[in-house]
């Protein structure tokens, strides 16, 4: 006896699945592998924080100027928050991925490879989401005041974008031309430098001129002081916001020539 027939189309339809859908199961799947690894959330997350809670002693070991102490570092909190996630853990997780042929086989899936990168953003803004939240309730708590209202959270909005295309690129270009174990040297030994002498937690108007001068055309420096300004009521200055364009536009043409897959 034949088979009742069947309105069911039950040919098979190989393809790949729709590009959005694919670009969310990356972005979910980098937020996994970043969020399981105990040190980058001891990078990301647990030394701003800890940070922010001792930096009401600051004033103990170094000069922060005039001012409430936690007016002053909470906004270099934020930006070494940004700077630990969109460089540090994204340069490590991304370099080991290349050690392991990772990066290799996801460029010849059907996952475009600006999918790849853009899956890798998605992941390190849903991470900042978190970081910058938790550290603001956590200044507010301790007293921070900040300044400028709603102006002031759209000037930090803008930079805070700028800083992470900035530190990112940065780190996509160690990741991809330098080897997994030079890369987490590179990636940690950068942190350590500008958490100590960046400009972020300290005022740039607090270090020698020599230094000063220097400090303000890192991402670090223009970062820092630019939330410290806009928190301020101040405004970012231009030169800032110019300082973190250059290094996001020079670093993304590097990332374009020489990341290697492999």
């Amino acid at each position: 006896m034949s088979p009742a027939p069947t309105r069911l189309d039950l040919s098979p339809r190989p393809g790949a699945a729709p590009r959005a859908a694919m670009l969310r199961a990356q972005t979910a799947m980098e937020l996994r592998l970043q969020t399981r690894n105990a040190e980058q959330v001891l990078i990301t997350m647990v030394i701003p924080l800890v940070l922010l809670v001792l930096g009401s002693q600051a004033t103990a070991v170094v000069d922060l100027g005039p001012g409430r102490t936690i007016d002053i570092i909470t906004p270099g909190i934020l930006a070494l928050a940004v700077l630990s996630t969109s460089f540090t853990s994204l340069a490590i997780a991304t370099g080991f991925e290349r050690r392991y042929g990772i990066i290799k086989r996801l460029g010849a899936s059907p996952l475009p490879r600006w999918g790849l990168m853009f899956g890798k953003i998605g992941a390190v803004v849903a991470i900042e989401v978190v970081q910058l939240t938790v550290l603001s309730c956590v200044g507010l708590a301790l007293g921070w005041q900040p300044h400028g209202g709603f102006t002031a959270f759209l000037q930090m909005l803008a930079l805070i974008v700028l800083g992470t295309a900035a530190f990112g690129s940065l780190g996509l270009l160690i990741a991809g031309t330098l080897r997994a174990e030079a890369t987490l040297a590179v990636a940690n030994l950068v942190y350590v430098l500008l958490l100590v002498g960046g400009g972020l937690l300290v005022p740039l108007s607090r270090y020698p001129e020599a230094a000063r001068h220097v400090l303000e055309l890192l991402p670090s420096g223009a970062l820092g002081q630019g939330l410290r300004d806009s928190f301020a009521g101040n405004g970012p200055s231009a030169f800032a916001t110019v300082v973190l364009l250059i290094w996001t536009v020079c670093a993304s043409l590097l990332v374009s020539r020489t990341f290697k897959w492999e």
